[in-house]
């Protein structure tokens, strides 16, 4: 394990790569990597949201460069981590932050709104998983976005928590078949956070508070708070962590009602 001025979390000589860095968690993780030293391809779906958190990095005195990429094109894919790994010298560390999601009971489902979730999250995140992993260097990192919904669920989001299960099981057998090649591959589940994808939601003050009740810290996480677990786990501090799934919830899944008993006291 390598020392270094920054400790463990130094992604000092790195080059990372964050998909949907354009906003949301990927945008927050993106700056957060430059922070700890790493070079960052910022690459988003939305060219112009890529290039003004890449310049905002390099404002801030850190190294960064941007492109634009759909996750639901391999083609697109393997493109442009071939230009990172040619522009930047290399890829030590992949982000897949990207999801969609069309909240509705499974018997109201069109095959066209199953395939567009399915592109999205699963076939995506498969897309960019396999990519990076072709150009990664030994002591790479992978980190893929899952969610509790891959292990908790509700009514209309039984498409959205089988493709987030579905990338879990891929981290899984990644980091499996990776790790003769010294490549780690891990997913992190975020409870509620709020990003663009959940923003419909805030428009609806019962639905966004009870969802807050809903985990153990009573409040949605920010993306910032998603940061530091992607940082961690692209890190040497994460060296003996594989094939796992991080949840980042507030502990939304350790809770399971909310009714105190009389005579029990919270603190």
């Amino acid at each position: 394990m390598k020392e270094t001025g920054q400790g463990l979390f130094d992604l000092t000589g790195r080059v990372v790569a964050v998909v949907g860095a354009g906003s949301g968690i990927g945008e927050a993780a993106a700056r957060a990597c430059a922070r700890q030293g790493a070079t960052v391809a910022c690459l988003d779906l939305d060219a112009e949201s890529a290039d003004r958190v890449a310049a905002a990095i390099r404002e801030a005195g850190g190294r960064a460069w941007s492109a634009a990429v759909d996750i639901r094109d391999a083609d697109q894919v393997e493109a442009v981590l071939e230009a990172t790994t040619e522009e930047l010298g290399g890829l030590h560390g992949t982000v897949c932050t990207p999801g969609v999601n069309v909240r509705k009971p499974l018997l109201e489902y069109t095959s066209d709104e199953f395939d567009r979730v399915v592109d999205v999250n699963l076939r995506g995140s498969f897309h960019l998983l396999r990519s990076a992993a072709r150009r990664m260097e030994e002591g790479g990192s992978i980190v893929l976005f899952s969610s509790i919904r891959a292990q908790v669920v509700e009514p209309g989001q039984g498409v959205y928590a089988a493709t987030k299960a579905g990338v879990i099981q891929l981290a899984r057998t990644a980091a499996a078949e990776l790790s003769g090649r010294g490549i780690r591959v891990n997913a992190i589940c975020p409870g509620v956070v709020e990003t663009p994808l959940t923003a419909p939601i805030k428009a609806h003050p019962d639905w966004y508070d009870a969802y807050a009740a809903r985990n153990a810290m009573r409040r949605w996480g920010r993306p910032d708070e998603l940061a530091g677990p992607v940082v961690f786990l692209l890190s040497e501090a994460a060296s003996y962590v594989t094939g796992t799934a991080l949840f980042v919830d507030g502990g939304w899944t350790a809770v399971d009602g909310r009714f105190q008993p009389p005579g029990m006291d919270s603190r």
